[in-house]
């Protein structure tokens, strides 16, 4: 048990209360700077474990479920900010520093400000990383074509540079690994390199499934070529935070194209995992070492950010929605409006945490061991 402890849960809860503390002080920033006034940070629900008072009135604390947390405003009546407090009792003092009181504008920004924390934090950990121990890569170069493969079918040789596929510009061998892995048993037109002269190959990457370490089948695409060059590149500040910032929209592109192939049923929902699994997973890449940790961290910020900007109502993107529509309709959504939203944004929110942590018990088999204590 102690080494469960150690190996999974506690990766999992540094992890995780890192990328919260940065998720909640992009809310209390920027509030901050608008003038509101802070009552609450928390790292954590339910009950107070420690904490203190800031001069500005701030209550920082550590609550005993660490999953998740919140910065409570003055003027919210709770800390998902569902609502106006009764503000019959206040002073003018009191309606400068209210959430509610301030512009359509400066809500906006507050509430943004969380997710795009993680945007930027994951960014400056990645472009970390590209400075001080550098992006490998491999370049385009076709080193070696496995026999009876969708390349050797093609035609592709030895030595064969990839300049495009389908008209992108290919730099790299893992643009092109990204592009096939996406298309599989779709025909792929690439512009090589070969002797000197450029000629067109038509490829189709063979369909292949697999199961993952983390136990979730992955169609994929496979082009039967390898290549043995690797080098590594030490980026320059400026060209290492827009490959970071490149990589960050890549990955949340590739997010959102895997949310919406869920939606329309082309693609499984096994592969949603819940606390379960993004512990396991955080004891792995910690056992991996310090940079596959923060590259982890990094992405897991990225999702948690972009998840947040969900128009679901009780998530950032859900008052954004709220306000977007304030801004149409010249004036809020109703309180009623609100309360029913929120209810059902709320409800949503559950189901899905109940289907992924479903998801983690049947993968980890819990269900069939509790079944067989019981017979």
């Amino acid at each position: 048990m102690i080494d469960i402890i150690a190996d999974y849960a506690l990766p999992f809860l540094v992890i995780l209360t890192v990328l919260v503390f940065v998720h909640e002080w992009g809310h209390y920033f920027v509030a901050r700077r608008n003038g509101v006034r802070v009552e609450a940070f928390s790292i954590g629900f339910g009950p107070e474990l420690f904490g203190w008072n800031a001069k500005s009135g701030t209550r920082w604390k550590i609550c005993a479920i660490p999953l998740g947390g919140y910065v409570k405003m003055f003027g919210d009546t709770d800390p998902a900010s569902a609502g106006a407090a009764d503000d019959s009792g206040y002073t003018d003092e009191d309606r400068r520093q209210s959430f509610h009181h301030k512009g359509l504008g400066a809500r906006a920004a507050i509430v943004a400000a969380g997710p795009a924390a993680n945007f930027i934090f994951a960014i400056l950990v990645l472009a970390g990383l590209y400075m001080i121990e550098g992006r490998p890569y491999a370049p385009a170069v076709v080193d070696a074509v496995i026999e009876n493969s969708a390349a050797e079918r093609a035609g592709l040789m030895v030595e064969d540079r990839v300049v495009s596929a389908d008209g992108t510009e290919i730099d790299r061998f893992s643009d092109l690994s990204r592009i096939v892995f996406e298309r599989p048993g779709e025909p792929i037109l690439l512009v090589i390199e070969r002797g000197g002269a450029t000629q067109e190959i038509t490829v189709t990457p063979e369909p292949v499934t697999e199961t993952d370490r983390f136990g979730n089948e992955i169609s994929f695409g496979r082009l039967g070529i390898q290549s043995n060059q690797t080098t590594i590149e030490k980026l320059d500040p400026l060209n290492a935070v827009l490959v970071a910032t490149t990589e960050t929209f890549s990955i949340i592109e590739q997010t959102l194209d895997a949310v919406g192939e869920m939606i329309i049923g082309v693609r499984g929902t096994e592969e949603l995992g819940g606390p379960l699994r993004i512990a396991e997973m955080s004891g792995t890449v910690a056992q991996s070492g310090l940079v596959m940790t923060l590259w982890f961290t990094a992405v897991l910020s990225i999702n948690l950010g972009l998840i947040n900007l969900f128009p679901v109502p009780i998530l950032d993107g859900g008052h954004l929605m709220f306000y977007a529509l304030e801004a149409v309709r010249g004036r809020p959504l109703g309180e009623r409006a609100q309360e029913w939203a929120s209810i059902a944004g709320l409800s949503l929110v559950v189901m899905l945490m109940l289907f992924v942590t479903w998801n983690d018990l049947m993968r980890f088999d819990i269900v069939g061991y509790l079944g067989s204590l019981v017979g």
